[in-house]
Parts: C-alpha cells; structure tokens; sequence
C-alpha cells in the first residue's frame, strides 16, 4: 500500500536544525525552534516543576486511568489562569489535551463535527500548524490581513477589514498574545473592537494561548481573551503549557469552551466524546505538575519569579538587539525588535537573505524570516546584530 504513496516534505525547521548540528564552524547562532533558552543555551526545568515532580514521586500511589476529560483540578486550575473570574465556572466546559496544539484539533474537530461549512479565519502570517491542521480536517480556510511588512507592526485596518467579512458561524482564529511568528499583539482597543466584529457578525473567536506570561505578564496578557468572553457567546481557547511551565516533552494542555450555561453541558459532553474518541485519556504527569504548582502558595510564588525571569530575559535581549542594530546601522529601522512581545519576530528577510544569514554568517532563522530571540545571548547579540546589518542594509 505504501508503493503508490509520496512522503511528504519533512519539516522545515527541524531539517535546519539539523543542518545547524551539522554546521562546524564555532560561534554558530541558534535562532529557530521554539525553545525558551537561558544565557547558557540551555531549556531549563523550572525549579518548580522540579519540586511538584518531587512531591509526585513520593505521594503518588497509582498510576490507574483518569477520566477522559482529565484531571478536574488540572482544568480548573488552568480555567483560573486564563479566564479569571471573566465568565461564572458554570458557562465554562473544559478538557486536558496533548498538549496545545491537541487543543487546537479537538476543538477545530468540533468545530467541522458541528459547522461543517464553517470557514476558518486564519492571521497572514500565522503558526503553520493552524493552516496545516484546518487544511487537514478539510475545512474552509480564509486568511486575514496582520503584519504591516513596512513597520512590522500590525495591519490594523487590514486585519479589521477583513474580518467583517466572516460569517456566523465562521471561527476567528487569534494568538492570545505573543502573536507567532510575528510578535506583533493586539492592544485592549483592537480587542474590543474584534469583539464588536464577532458580535455583529456571528463568527466565533477561537484563542491559541501558547505564551501566556511571556509577554507583558501573566493578567496582562490573559487581558483580550477575557475581554472576549466577557462580551461573545461563545468562546472557544486552546491553552498550552510547554512555554510558561516549561513542559515541552509532557504535553500538558487544555481546550475550553465558555458558552451558556443552559449550553454548557452539551459542550462539555461534545469535548469530553472527543477526547474518547482520539487518545481515549490524557497525559497526566505534566498537568499534575501544574495542577500542584497552580494550588500551592509556595509553588506558585516560586513559578511566577522563574517566569517573571525569562520574560524579563527575553525583553532584555529584545532591546539589546534593537540597539546594537541602531548602533550598526545608525537608524531605528530594527526598532521594531524592542516593540515586540515574547519569543519570536519576523525580520523582514527574504528566503535568499535568510540564506545569506546562514551561509555567511552561521545565523540560523526559520526560512520566512522567524527569529526566536529566546535564542539571543549577551555575547551572540553583537554578532547577530552585525550579520542582519549586512545583509539586510
């Protein structure tokens, strides 16, 4: 059966991470896959996970199945996180997923179970994954405008121009903050203003929050999102914990759905059938891990230093990098770096610019331009900002 069959094309950015293993020449940069990275290059296991782990190990009797919505605390915990008190407990249905991207796909599976003439808004640029998976489940795909690619900043009348031509039912995919690849967010006006569209229009508003505390902090960046829920019907939010706990490899995540409480318990039985019917139950030992971290004081307190530190981190390597740029070319032309929020930004190069990056000066960015600059260190810093200078004038 699989003579007749084409492999598909392999993954971009780990076929350039491995060109980047391969690269001999010392001093080469690291600035593609979406790892935090602290100033020795490594992706550390927060000391607060690593704590929860130990109070795992030693309290934990079973490793017995949980139900198929996973653990009720781990969900309830994350509800918290994200929404606050934006919407009463009683209108929220909710589900652990592999992690946030499984998030994304039971919620999109739903999505084409219940709508399936449904069209799906995706941001120009975007995360691949959310074109990929929309394609995948044969779903109505539509882009809309983002990036203003003269400022790298935001496209707002082209964003909100096109999004009043969604339909209801129409889901409206958003990037709750930390927007990937661009690092170009929404201000609380433009979400306000999405929630007027949603509103007017009946499109649905569906937030991938992969970054929640990277940016500006953990209530500033959950700020549109629970500005949404308080004004739409119907809200649907993939949540992911790989960035902010750290838990890359255990794939703890959660999907949500903040509806009517007469609606609610449809949702919830619709959310859980869908975890039934693709991986029966979820990955317990990072939700756990979050569950604790989330419920205990000390934990908590210990969590938020470490992640107030790697934001800080990468705020500070966005300034650093924006002013060795002002220094290398005399222009605030790469200002654009020190306005950006959390891991990544767009640089503004074409394929054979980025090729230039890589082949000449050993700096290694994904090929749209996607620079993760949690990758950035004080003494990579001055050698990448010369390396953009000269091949980016």
């Amino acid at each position: 059966m699989f003579e007749t069959l084409t492999a598909p094309a392999p993954d971009k950015i780990f076929q350039l991470t491995g060109q980047f293993a391969a690269d001999p020449r010392p001093g080469k940069v690291d600035l593609l896959v979406g790892l935090y990275r602290n100033a020795d290059g490594v992706t550390p296991v927060m000391g607060a996970v690593k704590e929860a782990e130990r109070r795992i190990l030693e309290a934990q009797t079973t490793k017995a199945y949980l139900g198929f919505a996973g653990d009720a605390a781990f969900i309830s915990g994350m509800r918290d996180l994200l929404l606050a008190d934006a919407v009463p407990e009683a209108r929220i249905a909710g589900i652990a997923t592999v992690g946030g991207t499984s998030a994304m796909r039971q919620i999109l599976e739903l999505v084409r179970t219940l709508t399936p003439d449904a069209q799906v808004w995706v941001s120009d640029p975007s995360w691949p994954i959310h074109a990929g998976m929309t394609d995948h489940l044969g779903l109505a795909r539509r882009s809309y405008r983002y990036l203003d690619r003269n400022t790298n900043g935001l496209d707002r009348d082209g964003m909100m121009d096109d999004l009043r031509n969604a339909r209801a039912g129409d889901v409206i995919v958003l990037h709750g903050c930390c927007h990937n690849p661009t690092g170009a967010d929404l201000t609380l006006a433009d979400w306000e203003e999405v929630a007027a569209i949603c509103l007017k229009t009946g499109a649905i508003p569906l937030v991938d929050m992969a970054y929640q505390g990277f940016g500006a902090g953990l209530v500033e960046d959950a700020a549109g999102t629970r500005l949404l829920a308080q004004k739409v019907p119907t809200l649907f939010l993939a949540a992911s914990c790989s960035k902010n706990f750290g838990l890359y490899r255990e794939r703890a995540g959660v999907a949500l759905i903040a509806t009517s409480e007469g609606a609610r318990a449809a949702a919830q039985g619709h959310l859980t059938a869908m975890n039934r019917n693709n991986f029966s139950f979820p990955p317990d030992h990072g939700a756990r891990c979050v569950d604790l971290i989330l419920h205990d004081a000390d934990l908590r307190q210990m969590w938020d230093a470490e992640l107030t530190a790697m934001r800080d981190s990468m705020t500070r390597n966005r300034r650093a990098l924006a002013d060795a740029l002002r220094a290398e070319t005399g222009s605030d032309r790469f200002g654009f770096f020190a306005a950006h929020q959390g891991m990544f930004s767009l640089i503004g190069a074409s394929p054979a610019q980025v090729a230039a990056l890589r082949e000449d000066h050993g700096i290694y960015v994904v090929g749209d331009g996607r620079m993760n600059v949690a990758g950035l260190t004080v003494d990579n810093i001055p050698k990448v900002a010369r390396g953009l200078a000269a091949v980016l004038g």
